[in-house]
């Protein structure tokens, strides 16, 4: 993790905003300036998967008159990465004082109200992972053993993508996002028991992202793309594929709202 702090610190410029982006949203990169980058691979024992979409590039751009740091491609648990990888990254940009964290995803709908290409802002999220990434020794330089999450996801923040939305007019939805292992997508009765917990969204991603920058109190928003219907709920077959098609179809309302968003803070 040193040598990720020592490379970051070595890019053209300092932010104190990340965002990751989920499957099909790596164009979000072309309404961007993109000053530098940095490949995970070369600095870290990190590998993302390629092969869906995860190329695992840090980018250092510019959004209108802002810099912000850009992480293209993340870990996922079902690549069976240890806690100890799963935290490090985001922990290397708390160490360069990363404030704010906008997290966003692609995201299967267990509510029936949404639709495939709805924006979902979350609000809170279920860890049905099975795996916690701050497992192990605790990094007391950058937080408490035990972690407040009452407020995962920052309220000022949701408060404002909701007032941008309307000044936008983009239809936005509000959900609690369930984390799931995977790689199988989840069976229908899954799907009915998670719904029965509370659960509006589901994906295999986020929530340990979300965990490590709270430790460190960075401030977050997140963001799902409602990419399908989930099993039991459609009759389709589900296919990373289509995924990646609808994430694409919500870019333009996705960009808006990030990049108005970045303006704003």
């Amino acid at each position: 993790m040193n040598k990720l702090v020592e490379k970051l610190n070595q890019l053209k410029e300092k932010s104190e905003i990340l965002i990751i982006l989920g499957s099909g949203l790596n164009e979000f990169l072309k309404a961007t300036e993109i000053i530098d980058s940095l490949a995970l691979e070369k600095v870290l024992d990190v590998k993302t998967d390629k092969s869906i979409g995860h190329v695992g590039i840090i980018y250092l751009v510019k959004v209108k008159d802002k810099y912000v740091y850009i992480l293209s491609g993340r870990k996922h648990y079902y690549e069976n990465p240890s806690d100890k990888t799963m935290r490090s990254i985001i922990q290397a940009f708390a160490y360069l004082g990363i404030k704010t964290l906008i997290v966003s995803n692609a995201a299967g709908g267990m509510n029936e109200s949404f639709k495939p290409g709805d924006i979902m802002i979350i609000d809170d999220h279920i860890n049905m992972l099975g795996r916690n990434p701050l497992v192990g020794d605790n990094n007391n330089d950058l937080g408490p053993r035990f972690v407040d999450m009452s407020e995962a996801y920052d309220k000022n923040y949701r408060n404002l993508i909701d007032q941008i939305s309307k000044d936008l007019a983009i239809d936005i939805k509000h959900g609690i996002y369930m984390s799931y292992l995977g790689p199988s997508y989840e069976t229908p009765a899954e799907i009915k028991a998670f719904r029965m917990l509370g659960g509006d969204a589901i994906g295999m991603s986020t929530v340990p992202e979300v965990i490590v920058a709270r430790h460190a109190s960075i401030k977050v928003l997140g963001i799902s793309i409602i990419t399908n219907m989930a099993s039991g709920i459609s009759k389709e077959k589900l296919s990373h594929e289509d995924v990646l098609k609808t994430s694409q179809k919500s870019l333009s309302r996705f960009s808006s709202l990030l990049t108005s968003f970045l303006k704003h803070i």
